[in-house]
Order: structure tokens, then C-alpha cells, then sequence
């Protein structure tokens, strides 16, 4: 291009690329058994970031401008497929769900539980084999049972957690004043 924006042999001035501006995370919640949806909401108020809360219904919807309640179809892994189709790199999910946390990280997104412990890359492997394992035993054995109960612990864990993974992905993808 010359010094007047024109090409060589050209009338047509080119148009200079726009930089891309980032995206702003969201946060995707698999609501259904979810004990954490309102610290979810108050990380997301401090930081402006929009919130889904997906479940299969029965869910009061929320009124809050940053919430959208996304109900989805009766079956297994409906509100899976919805989040996981539209989950991005910026993104986060907040599920108990492994094989959807899976997915997720397949996508680039940041996954935590409820509990706070952050799925990555080099746990998920693990972390779907013992899910298998144990629900070979459980089809097999009399072993009985979940997890312990939710503890208060459990909620400020998933509270520094979730301040944590916003913050990355705030400084690694999208940017919000």
C-alpha cells in the first residue's frame, strides 16, 4: 500500500483490520443439584460477567440482569449437550458432572465442582476412570452411598476457587473494566 492507503493500481483505499476484541467469560452452570448457584452469582456481579443457569426444570427463574435460566429438554444429558455445544475458551462451568467437565475442557473452557476443585487437563483422565470404577463397584458390590454432605468449608473453597478461575480467565480471554 502506498502512503495513501490506496494498492498499487488500485482506487479502492484499503480498510485496515479491526483488532478482535475479547470476549468477556460467562459462566455456565449445570444447575440441577447445584448448592452453589447464589455464590455463583455474587462472583458474577463483582465482575459484570452474564451467568446460565441450565437445568431440565424446576428452577424458579431468576430476575437478575447478568442470570438467563435456560431450561432444557427431559433426558439424560440435555443440559450437558446444551452447555457443551455453547461453551467457549473464555468460558467457565460449574459442574459436579465429569464427563461433561470433560467436554468443556475440550473446548478450552475452565471447569470447577462445587466444591471448588478446578478439573484441568491433567486430572480429567483420572478423575473419569475413578468415576467408572465406582460405578462398577456400586453395580456390582454393596458398596452404598455419595459424597459426603456439603459442607460449609466445601462453599468457601468453591467461592476462592471460582475468584481464582474468573481472574485467569479474565486476564487469559476476555476483558472487563
Amino acid at each position: 500500500a502506498g502512503s495513501n492507503g490506496m494498492t498499487a493500481g488500485s482506487e479502492t483505499p484499503e480498510i485496515p483490520k479491526t483488532p478482535e476484541i475479547p470476549k468477556a467469560p460467562e459462566i455456565y452452570v449445570d444447575a440441577d443439584a447445584c448448592p452453589v448457584k447464589e455464590e455463583v452469582l455474587r462472583v458474577a456481579e463483582r465482575h459484570g460477567l452474564g451467568v446460565y443457569i441450565v437445568s431440565n426444570g424446576g428452577m424458579r427463574p431468576s430476575r437478575h440482569p447478568l442470570v438467563r435460566t435456560v431450561v432444557v429438554a427431559d433426558g439424560p444429558d440435555a443440559a450437558d449437550d446444551w452447555i457443551a455445544e455453547r461453551i467457549g475458551p473464555a468460558d467457565i462451568c460449574v459442574t459436579a458432572d465429569i464427563p461433561l467437565a470433560s467436554r468443556c475442557l475440550e473446548r478450552g473452557a475452565k471447569v470447577l465442582n462445587a466444591n471448588g476443585k478446578t478439573f484441568t487437563e491433567e486430572s480429567i483422565g483420572m478423575a473419569l476412570a475413578m468415576r467408572g470404577l465406582m460405578q462398577h463397584l456400586r453395580e456390582t458390590s454393596d458398596i452404598r452411598g455419595g459424597p459426603p454432605p456439603f459442607s460449609r468449608e466445601d462453599r468457601s473453597r468453591f467461592l476462592r476457587s471460582l475468584e481464582e478461575v474468573v481472574q485467569s480467565a479474565l486476564k487469559s480471554g476476555g476483558a472487563r473494566d
